[in-house]
């Protein structure tokens, strides 16, 4: 799969992330600068440049300056280890709403430099998405979609996969589709009409042109601060734990291999399909804290992932999962 390339890539070179990455892949991992092009989805001139400004900055000596070792060597291992495109480790927070803004701030930067014109984009909902819109400054691009993936919900106080996926579109000056349904309906019959009758089945064609798709995993337990486990009530939510639930993509609940939770809950969920979802050209998982690194892996499992955005905490727990 082709890697993801970045199309601003002036503001890029100036980036001390992206100058001090190159320092570290070129001059500790002994890559070429062709190699490191490659990794970072940007040209040999850039690189060139990027390692002559970190040489002229003084970053570069015996070591990586900045304090930022540490954020590149965990994101270096999750790239290896989960075969990631790449993965973006930002400093770990203290709590839940701190470690959301620190991981959104970082994808919002992300998202500002990576869409391009013509791309059909996905995303989901979450505090980490929702934080995104506080660095997402985008140039306009020309012919872009932009699709929620899933239902919304009738009050909220925190995030809506309606808000959100209008205001990316809105700053893209993009096409914006929405998904106008409740997260959860009553029965299968009733997602099956709406679907069907109403329409609905259109945003599944869409997604499955997606150039980009920008999600968030929640995990599930009684203390979660997941937004689909307020969502479900306490029976539900006890019974998909039970059953071996460990997080949810879109409100779809999953194990720890990826599978799907068996649960009635799973019929009444009004989102793309995970099948669907892992379809897209370029997966984008956003998602911190350690508690959350069960659900990452089986994310990654189910849906794959080309960029991981996360914090230091999760990076710690994933690859010690997965050593």
């Amino acid at each position: 799969m082709a890697k993801l390339r970045r199309g601003t890539q002036t503001a890029l070179a100036e980036g001390a992330s992206l100058r001090l990455r190159a320092a570290w892949l070129y001059y500790k991992h002994a890559m070429t600068q062709k190699d490191v092009a490659d990794h970072l989805g940007v040209s040999r001139t850039t690189v060139i440049r990027l390692l002559a400004e970190a040489l002229e900055r003084g970053e570069v000596r015996i070591w990586i300056d900045e304090g930022e070792a540490g954020c590149m060597a965990l994101a270096v291992a999750l790239e290896r280890h989960l075969k990631l495109d790449e993965a973006i480790v930002v400093p770990e927070a203290r709590g839940a709403e701190r470690t959301a803004n620190a991981v959104g701030l970082a994808l919002g930067k992300f998202l500002s430099e990576s869409i391009a014109d013509d791309m059909t984009i996905g995303v989901g909902w979450g505090r980490t998405l929702s934080a995104s819109l506080a660095s997402f400054r985008p140039p306009r691009r020309a012919g872009v979609k932009v699709l929620s993936l899933l239902g919304g919900t009738v009050e909220t106080d925190i995030a809506n996969p309606v808000e959100y996926t209008w205001r990316v579109a809105s700053q893209l000056g993009a096409q914006c589709y929405l998904f106008p349904a409740p997260v959860f309906v009553d029965s299968r019959e009733t997602k099956k009409r709406l679907m069907d009758a109403c329409g609905l089945s259109r945003l599944e064609a869409v997604a499955r042109g997606m150039d980009l798709a920008v999600v968030s995993v929640g995990d599930v337990a009684a203390d979660s601060t997941s937004l689909a486990s307020r969502l479900v009530g306490k029976k539900d939510l006890a019974e998909l734990v039970a059953r071996g639930c460990v997080g949810d993509l879109l409100c779809n609940f999953i194990k720890a291999d990826g599978s799907s939770v068996d649960h009635p809950i799973k019929e009444r969920v009004m989102s793309v399909g995970l099948d669907t979802l892992a379809s897209a050209k370029h997966v984008v998982l956003a998602c911190g804290g350690a508690a959350r690194a069960p659900a990452i892996l089986a994310a990654i499992r189910r849906i794959g992932c080309n960029t991981l955005v996360t914090d230091e905490a999760a990076a710690r727990a994933i690859l010690a999962r997965a050593g």
